[in-house]
């Protein structure tokens, strides 16, 4: 069943054509500077790139391999595609200025940081980057009841949507809005 899941989810439900970020409300007219940060298995900086050809777009990675310990990702990584030029970070320092971002793209990738207060400081620098129209796009699957049929004791390695608003909320970000983008993957769209 995960497998089946995750071929719907990835390969046939449209989330690497990005039609899902037509719900997310982007003025492409308007974006300058974009940010993609993952953990370390980048499927969708060029991606972004090919959607945003007008906007610079930097790529960073906060994996750490003391804190980040999910076997999955170790695999993930040997097989990733790395984007030029894509920086490596501390979740909670993004080497940019206050207000340079005009959307955060974390796709598929802050359910890797596991300490609620780590997700809080990283949280917290992608507020310090938003310009103050800017915004977070965040794609996820949930640990709610679709994705514990899906993956069974496997959707424990998510967290709960009540966990990401509080994430949100304690990071500084006034308004939290989830799109559904199949019964298994939600889209947050958050604002400073």
């Amino acid at each position: 069943m995960p497998l089946i899941v995750s071929a719907y989810v990835y390969d046939f439900s449209g989330y690497y054509n990005f039609q899902w970020l037509k719900n997310c409300s982007v003025d492409e007219s308007k974006v300058r500077q974009i940010l993609n940060i993952n953990a370390g298995f980048d499927e969708t900086s060029y991606i972004i790139k090919d959607n945003f050809p007008q906007a610079d777009l930097k790529v960073f990675d906060f994996y750490d391999a003391k804190r980040h310990t999910e076997p999955a990702i170790v695999r993930a990584r040997k097989v990733s595609f790395v984007y030029p030029d894509t920086q490596q970070m501390q979740s909670n320092s993004i080497p940019l200025p206050d207000q340079s971002a005009d959307i955060i793209f974390l796709l598929s990738a802050v359910h890797e940081i596991r300490s609620h207060e780590e997700k809080i400081l990283f949280l917290k620098e992608c507020h310090r980057l938003c310009k103050t129209d800017g915004k977070i796009i965040m794609v996820e699957h949930l640990r709610d009841l679709p994705n514990f049929l899906a993956f069974s004791v496997g959707f424990t390695h998510f967290f709960s949507k009540a966990v990401w608003k509080n994430a949100f909320s304690s990071a500084g970000f006034v308004s939290f809005r989830e799109v559904k983008f199949t019964p298994f993957m939600s889209i947050f769209i958050c604002t400073p």
